[in-house]
């Protein structure tokens, strides 16, 4: 079956950015999106540094992370290995472009004009394409030239009217295009005769671009430059090093911290009613949290009016099971605020634990930020949850028993572990500014979420007399640190990927490659 690839020779390409312009052209993006880019890496250390150039776009992979978590099946996957997005059913979510590892996706939700807003050219007018506003959009390999060059019997990567427009315009003939499961394609033989590399390959996604560095030779496997990724290369320049995400903004954060806090406090009220505490208010208090980060993540989609598009896909995306549990969730909510039964606010927080727990799965589904797909960020968003709800139940009670501030500690205490055991698991894997960030905050967390509360309820014992105000101020504490951790993990820590190579090129024949480049990341330049 045919599947087709891009080879990109990185000792022929000169950084002209020619294939940049013409996808631009091709494909009537706008300013600010750029379907195909050439990065610039720097290599080695003083005095031994070189200079690379690394053609980047939708790596069209073989087990696509934007796929799997995509909600409305909009971004699906050609036999010939093509990923599509589909205009008509994108809601906007932005879901695919946080699990791209690659930054390969783009989400506009109005035209940015070249010069401003009274500045719209004529060619700017000409080619605006209202179906790509508030969708994903990102590089095809040029699928209509390719479609409609095969209906004519001529070949990509060979027939100029079926391939690509990048490959087409570049100068230096860096660029090439063919069907790699073909033994006798052009690719193919590139791929034989030199050694090559994909970008992030441990993530095992099959990215469809292949990146060539050294002439194929009879050396052993260990002679070829096996080494890990340098230290050292290019922070800002050609945009490789990651940056903090901007896909998913304040209003998803407060999703993350209204169904946190909702079903956590439905899980604690469902469990003091147990022991006859009434759950009418807590209920209610809960539905409203939930309620309230449903409809600020309503306002983050591109195209709201699809926003039933989000349950298509609960085969593999957690946004649409997270979706699919948040009807029966508030209906549960109701009937137990109504009828105040034990049973009924049982079946709510057995409800609201499931909602929680896709919640942090989809954030871990986020491929593409480090500190998201990190195993143990889903064990950190489940635990502050339920620390937010048993401390929201302290707050908002007029009487506590012993009972509930004794569990609100003890998840803190939980949490507070796997806070720390998730920070030494992202030494390395995470880029330098997350780990950075993440440690700035890290002392005001500590202080809000886990001594505070313990000093407020300790003194709340010795002091009974005014144990109604301790006790309150530990569950805001409590409340407040899981709100600071949800904004700094989203909004502040969030970087991306960034870029790598394994190898920078050879210069000469027989020369051999180098060390390759991690720009921002393990103390890069």
């Amino acid at each position: 079956m045919t599947r087709w690839a891009l080879v990109a020779d990185l000792r022929a390409c000169v950084g002209c950015q020619t294939c940049t312009a013409s996808c631009k052209q091709t494909n009537a993006t706008a300013p600010d999106v750029q379907w195909r880019r050439v990065l610039d890496f720097e290599t080695g250390s003083f005095p031994d540094v070189g200079r690379v150039f690394v053609p980047v776009g939708c790596m069209h992979c073989e087990q696509p992370p934007c796929m799997e978590v995509c909600p409305s099946t909009a971004t699906g996957q050609r036999d010939d290995g093509i990923i599509t997005i589909d205009y008509d059913l994108c809601i906007g979510c932005a879901y695919c472009a946080v699990a791209c590892p690659y930054q390969a996706r783009y989400k506009i939700t109005k035209p940015p004009l070249a010069y401003g807003k009274d500045g719209k050219m004529r060619v700017e007018e000409y080619c605006e394409d209202p179906a790509r506003f508030g969708v994903a959009q990102k590089c095809t390999f040029c699928l209509d030239r390719i479609d409609s060059g095969l209906a004519t019997g001529l070949t990509p990567g060979i027939d100029p009217a079926a391939t690509p427009a990048c490959v087409n315009s570049c100068i230096s003939g860096a660029l090439h295009f063919g069907d790699r499961n073909d033994p006798d394609s052009n690719v193919s033989a590139l791929l034989r005769e030199n050694h090559h590399f994909g970008m992030h390959e441990e993530m095992a996604t099959g990215p469809g671009i292949f990146y060539l560095w050294e002439k194929a030779h009879d050396k052993p496997d260990s002679d070829i430059n096996p080494q890990k990724l340098a230290s050292r290369g290019v922070g800002g320049v050609g945009g490789a090093a990651p940056w903090l995400q901007q896909h998913w903004d304040w209003r998803v954060t407060a999703n993350f911290i209204g169904g946190g806090t909702g079903t956590g406090l439905m899980a604690a009220a469902a469990i003091a009613s147990l022991f006859g505490a009434t759950v009418m208010p807590f209920a209610v208090f809960a539905l409203v949290f939930v309620l309230a980060g449903l409809a600020m993540v309503l306002t983050e989609l591109g195209r709201p009016f699809r926003s039933m598009n989000v349950i298509f896909h609960p085969q593999t995306s957690w946004m649409s099971r997270e979706a699919l549990l948040a009807g029966p969730l508030c209906i549960a909510m109701v009937a137990a605020a109504w009828f105040d039964i034990s049973l009924l606010a049982l079946l709510a927080g057995l409800i609201g634990l499931g909602f929680l727990y896709c919640q942090a799965r989809m954030l871990h589904g986020g491929k593409g930020i480090p500190i998201w797909r990190e195993n143990m960020s889903v064990s950190l968003i489940v635990s502050t949850g339920l620390v937010e709800g048993t401390g929201a139940m302290v707050l908002i009670s007029a009487s506590m028993g012993a009972g509930v501030l004794g569990a609100m500690l003890v998840l803190i205490l939980v949490r507070a572990w796997i806070w720390h055991s998730y920070r030494h698991n992202l030494a390395g894997n995470a880029p330098d500014r997350s780990i950075a960030v993440l440690g700035q905050y890290s002392t005001a967390f500590t202080v809000i979420g886990t001594i505070l509360p313990f000093v407020l309820v300790i003194g709340g014992l010795m002091l009974p007399e005014i144990s109604h105000i301790l006790y309150p101020l530990a569950g805001l504490g409590a409340l407040l640190s899981g709100w600071l951790l949800k904004y700094v993990m989203i909004n502040r820590a969030a970087y991306t990927q960034g870029y790598a190579i394994e190898h920078s090129p050879e210069r000469s024949a027989g020369s051999g490659g180098g060390a390759g480049a991690a720009p921002g990341w393990n103390g890069a330049i």
